[in-house]
């Protein structure tokens, strides 16, 4: 989805062409579901930590491109806000993927032995919270976490509890402001 996204941006705000990532899903992906079906836990999280960070780098590239080409922007407010969205969007994903894949050892480590500590403190795991004693993060709560560091650049419910999380957030919502306040704002000008 994330390539997909990539591609819809113009080339003027992509790191080399805009169908560059499309390539990649399948170089990261077929390698990926080898090591996964092998259960090579650690050289699976290599390659999706590899991956993240891949993607991570191509869309603060774009955010970077977007914020140098605004005093040349000519294509008009409702362009300008549609990249925006598009990269906050993949801003979301790539950093819901991050956390689903630091917390707790990764999905596979969390799934097979009870997700007992780990980046992120949700209030189902909380004693006599509602998620009760067994209860593990699926792909949309890091998904949900994502989202409101994006929105509200913060967690709204989850305690973030290790460093690396702290400056996986810090770097979310600083994407997030950039296009949020800077970008809005210059496309409202333009209307």
């Amino acid at each position: 989805m994330l390539a997909i996204i990539y591609a819809l941006l113009p080339e003027s705000l992509t790191v080399g062409p805009s169908w560059i990532l499309l390539p990649v899903i399948p170089l990261v992906l077929i390698p990926l579901v080898i090591t996964r079906t092998m259960g090579m836990h650690d050289t699976t999280r290599v390659i999706a930590l590899t991956g993240i960070t891949l993607f991570t780098l191509f869309i603060i590239g774009s955010v970077i491109n977007l914020v140098l080409s605004l005093p040349a922007h000519t294509r008009g407010a409702v362009v300008l806000l549609r990249d925006a969205m598009l990269i906050w969007l993949s801003n979301v994903i790539i950093f819901a993927s991050w956390y689903w894949e630091i917390d707790g050892g990764g999905p596979a480590l969390r799934h097979k032995e009870r997700h007992v500590t780990g980046d992120f403190l949700f209030p189902q795991m909380v004693p006599g919270g509602p998620g009760g004693e067994k209860w593990s993060p699926e792909f949309i709560d890091y998904l949900f976490l994502a989202f409101n560091t994006s929105t509200a650049f913060s967690p709204t419910d989850t305690a973030v509890l290790t460093r690396r999380a702290k400056v996986l957030m810090m770097l979310q919502s600083s994407i997030s402001l950039v296009v949020i306040g800077v970008l809005v704002a210059r496309a409202i000008n333009i209307l």
